[in-house]
């Protein structure tokens, strides 16, 4: 063969093997190691089949020029949606030589010589590892690598001179510690020298004397000689929500900072650093802020001095600060640090655990999967989160979900995280019906889990003599059931377990089925039920701290191969469903002409059939089309990867920043609970009002002292005496844990102001002119 013969050969349109279609318009042809593109029958480009450049240019042309979409591409191509996405990102980014690029290797990248000089010399100034990895572009362990093959040693005496251009005066910084030494004014307690004897943890240093003026720390910062600004107060009064540092002492028991910076390390140079940025948050949630867009309504500087700092953070920078931890992705490790915190502060109540998924509802634009949301009634667009919480309905661990898992493929997953956390406690799991399965059941007690949830009916009922009704006490709590004992047996016999029922009072039955057969009926009942508490607990953070808020509007690539529901099998049961309702609509007219057949006219069945002929023939071609339905449905599969039912990428909402702002909801919930837990006892009607008393005290104005290295909070009087009795109790007891405002050494000191005299507060009635001598009757009932 020629090589004009040759060429004819591949630019002919004849259907021979080598013919791929793309789609309508577009065909890849193969021949002889050659490859050519066509669109709509014009040549697009041709290419060796050894050239793999030229193919993957060919790729991104035919989706950039919207000659085919990304699907078909990698179809004919036989490769995944997810390359042509990243080779389009990359032409984007580079060009062509971006696609020539090598794969990455999968040795150590080198660092350059600029790198490795500058390194030691701002470790030499005192800056963090994580500080110093922030400003060189490089990871934490890059620069521990770096600092241990030079032989660094941390210096004790050497010391740096900070020249500050505003007052003239020379700081010395100490390198090791990068705290101020120089008294620079009474305010200045958070960067006093450190002694000897007491080490403590590193504080942020600052080289401004006004709490109202933090100019020259925001020059340090905008120069990345600052982490993190240092808290700086001024006395004052009438300070609003000055009672939200009544939350401090919780928040440094929840080690939520401390535990950040383990994690995070740093977010770079920066006025707001790590700790600003988690108190914020915190704050917010407690003062019901419940988006960033919210602080909008609030002055900074009031909000600041709560922080100690000029101004708080605003709206674009907090989003900023949440998109840069959310782009580390160390999220999972905070979260599973607080709750393994949690359990060693609170390991009495691990004992029953409570699972149950929350459904946040979407209204946006983007294309997500449907979920029953049950508070609507409704199927809608939606997210879905899983939650363990604690015998008391604390909440303990969040794990975010790859669109909508069942409890039943869930479990799993979160009674191992249950069991990292508890150790080797004896564990009883209680959930929903959407937890029943018995293989499941059998799987979790051989793993040494207990289990407890509602049966799932059908089932049999229990007759009525075998109930009684009980009466206990538990936790403090009169308890009364009426109840029924058995065992049951599931797979075959094979599962024996327990079977306690709650007759109600509107005769019909609860069955609850558990393993824990050392427990009395009435607390195994007792139990189940407290499964409500979580409930309230979603309810209450939906409304108070706005949980199903939509704090990111990214997405991000999921699993394409995930199976979900056959759209074409649920349009085939509906056809099915409407030919079936003909069908005996049909029947139903053919059944009432029977009924009203005259004898007299058609005396046999023969003569019945033939007077409607018609309609016999109508019920026939209706039963004939429900078999055909029924015979092409049989042929669809009941499931199917998502890719095939979506038009275009699959993709689900960005996960990280939503899991993080959950997850310091949770710790702000948590510090709630340990406030209503200190106050209960001083406080009649604490079952009911307890954290709505908690949110007026957080919210209450104060006055505002710094003296004698400690940080004084004088809250002023609730609305009622028995409620500020109840706070000067609470301040009290948070003044004995003698805690340190985070970021200082100042010890916070809380009081009540003195309640305003009654006489002039509340003057009392006028005298009667009638009888103004005479005695106030007696309404006590005699005694």
């Amino acid at each position: 063969m020629t090589e004009n013969t040759g060429q004819i050969e591949l630019f002919e349109a004849r259907p021979d093997d080598g013919v791929v279609v793309i789609n309508e318009r577009c065909r890849k042809r193969t021949l002889d190691g050659h490859c050519v593109v066509t669109v709509a029958g014009m040549t697009l480009t041709q290419f060796d089949e050894s050239d793999s450049l030229a193919e993957m240019h060919a790729m991104v042309m035919l989706v950039q020029q919207s000659w085919a979409m990304q699907k078909e591409v990698a179809k004919a191509f036989r490769c995944s949606e997810r390359r042509v996405r990243r080779l389009q990102r990359r032409f984007e980014a580079g060009g062509l030589s971006a696609l020539a690029r090598s794969k990455r290797s999968k040795s150590r990248p080198r660092l350059s010589h600029s790198q490795r000089r500058t390194i030691p010399k701002l470790k030499a100034q005192g800056m963090s590892n994580y500080a110093v990895a922030a400003r060189v572009g490089v990871s934490e362990r890059t620069v521990r690598n770096v600092l241990r093959r030079i032989g660094w040693v941390e210096p004790v005496a050497e010391q740096l001179k900070l020249d500050d251009g505003m007052s003239g005066a020379e700081t010395e910084v100490s390198a090791g510690s990068a705290q101020v030494t120089e008294n620079i004014g009474p305010v200045s307690a958070p960067v006093a020298d450190q002694k000897a004897s007491d080490p403590g943890p590193e504080l942020p240093w600052t080289l401004d004397s006004d709490p109202q003026d933090r100019v020259v720390d925001r020059t340090l910062a905008v120069a990345g000689l600052l982490d993190d600004a240092a808290p700086l107060f001024a006395s004052a009064t009438g300070v609003a929500r000055a009672g939200v540092l009544l939350a401090v002492p919780a928040l440094v028991q929840s080690r939520l900072v401390e535990l950040a910076r383990e994690v995070y390390g740093s977010i770079g140079p920066a006025f707001y650093g790590l700790r600003t940025t988690f108190m914020t948050m915190v704050s917010m949630a407690l003062l019901r802020i419940k988006r960033p867009e919210n602080l909008k309504e609030y002055p900074p500087q009031e909000l600041g001095r709560l922080l100690g700092l000029d101004r708080a953070p605003e709206v674009k920078t907090l989003r900023r600060k949440l998109s840069r931890l959310a782009k580390m992705g160390r999220v999972i490790v905070l979260a599973r640090a607080l709750a393994k915190q949690r359990v060693a502060d609170r390991g009495e109540a691990m004992g029953f655990l409570y699972v149950d998924g929350h459904v946040r509802a979407y209204h946006g634009k983007r294309v997500l999967p449907k979920t029953h949301v049950a508070r609507m009634r409704i199927s809608m667009p939606a997210t879905s989160d899983y939650w363990l919480n604690d015998a008391e309905g604390e909440p303990l661990f969040v794990i975010p979900t790859e669109a909508h898992k069942s409890l039943v493929r869930m479990l799993p997953e979160i009674l191992d995280e249950a069991r990292s956390l508890a150790g080797e406690r004896r564990i009883t799991v209680v959930f929903d019906r959407g937890g029943w399965s018995p293989k499941l059941f059998k799987k979790l007690i051989s793993q040494g889990f207990e289990i407890m949830t509602y049966r799932k009916a059908p089932f049999r009922k229990v007759g009525k003599k075998r109930f009684s009704e009980q009466k206990k006490e538990i936790d403090g709590n009169e308890v009364r059931f009426t109840l029924a004992d058995q065992g049951v047996r599931l797979l075959k016999g094979t599962l024996r377990l327990r079977q306690v029922t709650i007759w109600r009072k509107d005769g019909k039955q609860t069955a609850i089925v558990t393993s824990r057969r050392d427990l009395s009926a009435l607390e195994v009942a007792y139990r189940m039920t407290r499964r409500w508490r979580q409930e309230n607990f979603f309810k209450y953070l939906r409304e108070e701290f706005a949980l199903d808020a939509l704090v990111d509007y990214g997405t991000q690539e999921a699993d394409a191969e995930r199976d979900v529901p056959n759209p074409k099998r649920k349009r085939l049961n509906a056809e099915i469903r409407a030919a079936r309702q003909d069908l005996a609509k049909l029947q139903a007219k053919y059944g009432d002409k029977a009924w009203a057949n005259p004898e007299v006219q058609r005396k046999t069945m023969r003569g019945f059939k033939i007077a409607h002929t018609d309609l016999r023939q109508d019920i026939a071609a209706a039963m004939k089309r429900v078999a055909q339905l029924e015979a092409q449905r049989a042929k669809v599969p009941t499931r199917t990867p998502v890719s095939n039912t979506v038009a275009g990428p699959v993709i689900k909402l960005a996960t990280e920043r939503k899991h993080l702002t959950d997850v310091v909801k949770m710790v702000a919930y948590q510090v709630e609970s340990d406030l209503v837990r200190l106050i209960r006892p001083h406080y009649q009607r604490a079952e009911k009002e307890a954290r709505t008393l908690i949110h007026e005290v957080l919210t209450s104005t104060g006055d505002i002292e710094v003296a004698d290295s400690e940080l004084r909070v004088r809250l002023s009087p609730l609305s009622a005496p028995h409620r500020t009795h109840a706070l000067a109790a609470l301040c009290d007891q948070l003044n004995a844990t003698n805690t340190a405002l985070p970021g200082t050494r100042l010890r916070l000191r809380f009081s009540v102001c003195p309640a305003p005299e009654a006489s002039m507060a509340f003057p009392g009635p006028k005298p009667s002119k009638k009888a103004p001598d005479s005695p106030r009757p007696d309404t006590s009932g005699g005694g």
